[in-house]
């Protein structure tokens, strides 16, 4: 009868025990991300010529990006624009298509249309291959212009200790889209927010005609526009402005497609470091599995700027 008894209580304990390793393991996870890791957003800059001519070099970029998302704990992925280099050709569509099918359900990326992409209005195979639907499943997908039209759209993350938004804004945008831009980020006062769109800078840090009318229009009156990322422009560039705040934006302009085989599959990877307050910029070819180190290719820029 004590035999028994003993066995009872001790049966007891071990099921009490287990009870608590479970509600433990259940409650607190095991590797909670801490607001000061570093983390990784990836510029994809225009890939029209892979879409066209070189198809698995976008492949490589995008299987990169989902293979060492882990490892430099990538959270987001920003498509600069020009994805193919003729918008009534569906087989680059498709080729691009295939490409960012690799970062589907691993890695989440945003799009926008540059000039090659379809004119303003006319961005039909860009919304069938790339519009809202494509998208509206995924948590971190903020939506569009209007429900048809991914020519202007945000998406969300959450890193560093901060609430992201990249506001992607097309090649041409009308005063209409400048405005939901506008509003759209007077709307997320708190969420830091990256603008991409394809054209901006030009080389040597000076602004195009569109980007002095996107920062005429919405950058400079925006204070939680911090950086904004473009393309366009076979070169490099990278400078600093103040908006009517007094803040820094830092601008950033990446693009590729005029070295040889249309742009041997190079992208700048954006590290950014809360303990160390800085952004370190480098760039990297997935296909060469080669790092440009140059002055302008790869550089380190203060964050939060000021």
């Amino acid at each position: 009868m004590v035999m028994k008894r003993v066995r009872l209580v001790v049966g007891n304990v071990l099921m009490l025990v287990v009870a608590l390793l479970l509600t433990s393991c259940a409650t607190v996870p095991r590797s909670t991300p801490r607001i000061d890791n570093p983390f990784t957003i990836v510029l994809l800059p225009d890939t029209q010529f892979y879409s066209q001519k070189f198809p698995e070099t976008y492949v490589a970029q995008t299987r990169w990006i989902k293979e060492t998302a882990a490892e430099l704990n990538t959270t987001f992925v920003i498509h600069l624009g020009d994805i193919v280099q003729t918008p009534q050709n569906k087989s680059e569509w498709e080729a691009a298509d295939r490409a960012h099918k690799v970062l589907d359900g691993h890695v989440p990326y945003s799009v926008l249309p540059g000039n090659h992409d379809g004119a303003p209005g006319k961005l039909t195979l860009y919304n069938t291959y790339f519009g809202p639907a494509r998208f509206a499943a995924q948590p971190w997908y903020g939506g569009s212009v209007s429900p048809t039209n991914n020519g202007v759209n945000t998406c969300r993350f959450s890193a560093g200790g901060r609430q992201w938004m990249v506001l992607s804004l097309t090649y041409d945008p009308t005063e209409s889209e400048l405005a939901w831009a506008r509003k759209t980020a007077a709307d997320h006062p708190k969420e830091t927010i990256i603008l991409a769109t394809h054209a901006y800078l030009l080389r040597g840090d000076k602004k195009g005609p569109r980007g002095r009318l996107i920062w005429d229009e919405l950058v400079r009156m925006s204070p939680n526009i911090r950086i904004v990322v473009g393309g366009h422009v076979p070169a490099v560039a990278h400078g600093v402005s103040v908006n009517d705040s007094g803040g820094d934006v830092l601008e950033i302009l990446c693009d590729y497609q005029g070295a040889p085989n249309g742009g041997n599959g190079w992208l700048q990877t954006m590290r950014f470091d809360p303990v160390a307050g800085k952004i370190r910029v480098a760039a990297y070819s997935p296909l060469l599995k080669q790092h440009n180190k140059e002055p302008g290719h790869s550089y380190t820029l203060d964050w939060p700027p000021q």
